[in-house]
């Protein structure tokens, strides 16, 4: 399997990339791991990773180019000192439009994932949602933690799963819909901010969805809910 990943930064610290939909982070029968195809196609063999992203999301994804950098970038993720901002669109209405979810999260049965009533890892999350007509609605997510499928659990627990997401939700479609939109750190007193749209998704690339992007302020100008 060969994939064409799309570089949108590279520089002499990292490499960011628009991960493809549906591709594993990981090795598996079909694929060699994402950092090695990135590797194999940059001809940059000290890349090293600082994050992940689901098999189902696609958008920006980050490596560095050396071990300082990936230092600097681990320490800022670990202490939430990056921010991330993903697109979502769910095929629910969801119970607020727009606010915080937050919650402790715990591992259930088969891998997933779960808001509990006390306990747990603590995971907070900003939004704002906008409709799409015919049932749809468009999510601008912003995560104050990093735990695992905390957007996908999120949604789900405003009554709006992703739409796609096969572990989450009952909905077919032809992608999981979640994309890493938009990413801001700072290496060496330089504050990198970059915004990445999504390329692949029937409901990503509506006009009704493409309108609604358009008209989206930067995310780092907005004012999140509290």
């Amino acid at each position: 399997m060969t994939t064409s990943i799309p570089i949108l930064a590279l520089t002499d610290d990292f490499v960011l990339i628009d991960k493809p939909a549906g591709l594993d982070f990981h090795q598996n029968d079909e694929q060699v791991s994402l950092i090695e195809l990135v590797r194999q196609q940059t001809g940059i063999d000290t890349l090293l990773s600082v994050h992940r992203l689901d098999k189902m999301t696609s958008g920006l994804l980050l490596f560095a180019r050396n071990p300082e950098t990936a230092r600097s970038l681990g320490e800022q993720f670990a202490e939430h000192r990056i921010e991330k901002f993903y697109l979502a669109i769910s095929d629910a209405k969801p119970n607020k439009k727009q606010g915080k979810i937050q919650g402790g999260m715990e591992k259930g049965r088969g891998g997933n994932w779960k808001f509990v009533r006390s306990g747990g890892q603590l995971a907070t999350t900003q939004f704002f949602s906008y409709g799409l007509g015919e049932g749809l609605r468009l999510f601008l997510l912003r995560p104050r933690t990093g735990r695992t499928h905390q957007l996908r659990v999120a949604l789900k627990s405003l009554g709006s799963p992703i739409l796609g997401d096969s572990r989450y939700a009952s909905s077919n479609a032809d992608r999981g819909y979640l994309h890493a939109y938009a990413i801001e750190f700072n290496l060496a007193g330089n504050t990198h901010r970059y915004i990445c749209q999504p390329t692949f998704g029937t409901q990503f690339q509506s006009p009704e969805c493409q309108a609604q992007l358009q008209q989206l302020p930067a995310p780092w100008d907005l004012a999140w809910p509290k």
